[in-house]
């Protein structure tokens, strides 16, 4: 291990080596503040770029730019509500209630550091249970995987206050809309109402950006509320938090880094379903769960632990066994078979300067994202000042543009608009907007598992229950789906005699 961390050292810390990740991270945390922008554009983007380069030096900028965006991504959810990417959503609840009571520094000052220590704690389980993960993922079959599913989604009613009946309800409607276009199994198209563009299905973006980001913006204009912030929050001083908040935050911060841990290594989940379980887990555990939602510090800081660290140790699959976990790890993928390397269990024996100067270089980068991020909250603090008039049109700008550049398709830019006046009617009727997020991701895997364990087992749905993991996880999430019942159900009754 001391050889392997020496030689992994002496490959991250190659001066060209630095530069390029100082890259990879720079654009990274630039991408994640733009709404709209995610890390799939960017390194789409750059990835012909890697033909230039050696194997080793290119993934590293690649990986810069995947968890840079993980620090970047917070910052839009805290200042304009809108998360610059996916795994980011959760921090809008209580990140930006922070920013509208004259905290953003400090929300964003505390990110940084959650998304520091998520880093570190994800790459010391990459580095020490890397063979021991990518086992355990290995034994999961499609049992095991359809619960961990069903258990995601109810978690996602668990994030939401109000009724859980309502969340359900999004979870159900974000399935459907992940179920959009052709059949993999029958070559059936489905629910595309006769329109070609949706035979692809539906993509993440426009879904994210209607229903957060163009809903917000309708939401503020029509309201015709000002963003008002005192100068003094935009200040070095205003980074201070007291000390029982962040005395608070120190254990969310480290249960959320393990369940990013722990989501990141399994093929399929990564960051978004850690950042989701975090919270919804810290909701639970709180003694007060109804300052969620409303600039809870352990509402930001679980989320961004868990969803840093799942960015880590998403290449346990994606290196150890080829199997890339998202859209993103895939083309990190590409960007080996590019250079004819073969990702799989050979890759750390066979290249080994590759395998731990790409873990080493997470230590540079994390490093080099903390100095990088805390001299400029206050340039993104600033963002509060600027004036509705031009911030508005601003967002809808980046939207568009971070849509079209896409598949530089016009009908993305209808589906955001359809999904902005859904997210305003959802707004209007009280329905969260969170758990459709996490049923579109969830859904189509859910189902794939689902059918391939029905297809196994020659149609017997016992073959979920027989099987003790899957079995323990359907009872975890019954049991949540109850509490959930209950709590909300109390809370209507104090409601009710208050």
């Amino acid at each position: 291990m001391i050889d392997n961390i020496l030689l992994g050292l002496q490959t991250a810390l190659a001066p060209v080596t630095l530069g390029y990740c100082f890259l990879g991270v720079f654009l990274g945390t630039l991408v994640g503040v733009i709404p709209g922008i995610g890390p799939l554009t960017a390194i789409s983007m750059l990835l012909p770029l890697t033909y230039h380069l050696d194997p080793t030096t290119s993934l590293i900028m690649l990986a810069g730019i995947w968890y840079g965006t993980g620090y970047g991504g917070s910052t839009a959810a805290i200042l304009v509500n809108i998360p610059g990417t996916t795994s980011s959503a959760i921090s809008c609840l209580d990140g930006h209630p922070m920013a509208l009571q004259g905290k953003g520094a400090a929300a964003l000052l505390m990110t940084s550091v959650a998304s520091f220590v998520g880093g570190v704690i994800g790459i010391l389980m990459l580095m020490a249970f890397a063979p021991t993960i990518a086992r355990y993922a290995l034994g999961f079959g499609s049992a095991e995987y359809f619960s961990l599913m069903v258990l995601g989604l109810v978690a996602a009613s668990a994030v939401s206050d109000g009724s859980v009946a309502k969340a359900l309800a999004m979870v159900v409607l974000g399935i459907l809309f992940g179920t959009v276009g052709i059949d993999l199994y029958t070559g059936d198209e489905r629910l595309t109402l006769g329109i070609l563009e949706m035979s692809n299905g539906i993509g993440l973006v426009p879904l994210a950006m209607g229903v957060f980001g163009i809903a917000e913006v309708v939401s503020n204009a029509g309201s015709g509320a000002r963003r008002s912030f005192d100068r003094a929050s935009v200040s070095l001083r205003a980074m201070r938090l007291p000390r029982a908040e962040v005395a608070r935050s120190i254990l969310p911060m480290l249960r959320g880094s393990g369940i990013g841990g722990f989501f990141g290594a399994l093929p399929g989940t990564g960051p978004s379903v850690a950042s989701f379980f975090a919270y919804a887990l810290e909701k639970r555990l709180s003694r007060t769960p109804e300052r969620f939602g409303k600039g809870a510090i352990e509402g930001i800081t679980a989320p961004e632990s868990a969803n840093n660290a799942a960015d880590q140790t998403a290449f346990v699959p994606t290196l150890t066994l080829g199997i890339p976990g998202s859209a993103t790890m895939a083309l990190m993928l590409g960007a080996l078979t590019i250079h004819g390397i073969a990702p799989g269990p050979k890759l750390l024996t066979d290249q080994p300067m590759l395998f731990w100067g790409l873990i080493m270089s997470f230590w540079v980068g994390n490093l080099m994202l903390l100095v990088l991020n805390i001299p400029m909250i206050g340039l993104w603090v600033r963002l509060l000042l600027v004036p509705n008039r031009y911030l508005y049109p601003a967002i809808l700008m980046f939207i568009a543009i971070g849509t079209l550049s896409l598949h530089n398709a016009t009908f993305d830019i209808w589906l955001v608009a359809g999904f902005g006046l859904l997210g305003i009617v959802m707004r209007w009727l009280d329905f969260p907007a969170a758990p459709i997020l996490l049923g579109f991701v969830l859904g189509p895997m859910m189902e794939e598992h689902f059918r391939r364990a029905m297809l196994l087992s020659r149609g017997d749905p016992m073959t979920f229950l027989e099987r003790p993991v899957s079995a323990v996880v359907l009872l975890v999430a019954a049991g949540m789906l109850a509490m959930g019942i209950l709590s909300h159900r109390k809370a209507r009754r104090r409601l009710a005699t208050s």
